[in-house]
């Protein structure tokens, strides 16, 4: 599974960020998915080798305008590059609205239909993607706010060849039927159980990117064999102390402790304040946030950078994609 990331800044833009977007899909896949929206976002596509035309669902975490206003732009791209396919776009009811006001106001004309699925009732059912499974779960900001759980699909079992050839089952169109049936008659006359002779399943991967949220511990009802979360951490501790609760965002600290108490692998960190980016005069930097998270979290910490591409494997391992 790949992690691209096409906006890492909050608030607003750096000369080296975008504002929130990220792209998740299995490795080399066409098929891919979207989470939120930022102003930019697809400026940062043209930079990748994903097109509008095999985008599945676009998932935006809450209405607030650094996640969700570069959608009109996107939709209309889609359209004018001729999409006819539906496109679902899950959101929070106000993203509905917002859309909807755009389309009426500014006579945006698409060809093809957009499948608006109300998070806040999808919560229970969840969406089955071309490959990978879409639940989400809510969050704690100044509106609703959800963070989106991506699963990938079970694949089919492997055969087990060496179980084959001692068996003397030879190869042929037999081992197809022992792939997809699950009792098989041989020519020789037995009859045997397919399950007997297929490796155990891959485990199913997971990652979490979750929206703005100051409560890390909302996740846990989905945090069950999770391999990546991907988390905003807008502030270190003393800067976030400082500003106060109203914002409600996550420090590093908060963020790396919630990850380390149920022992997650791989957290990447995303979403920061314009005042620790390159050149900024505050006097502070990113190395404050990642020394602030490594003082707490044992796993594998990245700070996500935009087009960063990152490859989750089939151990678990994450990885920077060079």
């Amino acid at each position: 599974m790949e992690i691209i990331f096409l906006g890492t800044s909050s608030g607003t833009p750096t000369k080296r960020r975008n504002v929130s977007g990220a792209a998740i899909r299995k490795a080399n896949a066409k098929a891919w998915y979207l989470v939120d929206c930022g102003e930019g976002t697809q400026h940062r596509l043209l930079e990748t080798n994903l097109t509008l035309k095999n985008l599945q669902a676009i998932c935006i975490t809450h209405i607030h305008g650094d996640h969700c206003y570069g959608l009109p732009g996107l939709l209309a791209s889609m359209a004018m590059q001729g999409r006819t396919e539906p496109v679902s776009l899950i959101g929070p009811k106000q993203v509905h609205d917002f859309i909807e006001g755009v389309i009426k106001s500014t006579e945006l004309w698409l060809n093809f239909e957009i499948r608006f699925l109300d998070v806040e009732e999808q919560l229970s059912e969840g969406l089955q993607g071309v490959d990978l499974n879409i639940d989400a779960v809510r969050l704690s900001h100044r509106v609703p706010s959800f963070a989106y759980v991506f699963t990938e699909q079970a694949s089919a079992r492997k055969l087990d060849v060496d179980k084959l050839k001692s068996a003397g089952i030879p190869s042929g169109p037999i081992w197809g039927k022992i792939q997809s049936e699950s009792r098989v008659l041989l020519q020789d006359g037995r009859e045997i159980e397919s399950d007997d002779f297929l490796l155990p399943p891959d485990r199913a991967r997971r990652i979490i990117i979750a929206g703005d949220n100051d409560t890390p511990e909302l996740l846990v009802p989905v945090i069950t064999d999770v391999d990546v979360l991907v988390h905003e951490a807008t502030y270190t501790q003393d800067q976030l102390e400082r500003i106060g609760p109203g914002p409600q965002h996550s420090s590093a600290k908060r963020v790396a402790e919630f990850a380390e108490s149920h022992q997650l692998p791989n957290l990447v960190l995303t979403h920061f304040s314009p005042r620790y980016d390159a050149g900024s005069t505050s006097g502070q930097s990113l190395s404050d946030i990642e020394n602030e998270a490594n003082a707490v979290y044992s796993g594998h910490l990245f700070l996500a950078n935009d087009l960063e591409c990152y490859n989750l494997k089939k151990n678990g391992v994450l990885s920077k994609k060079e």
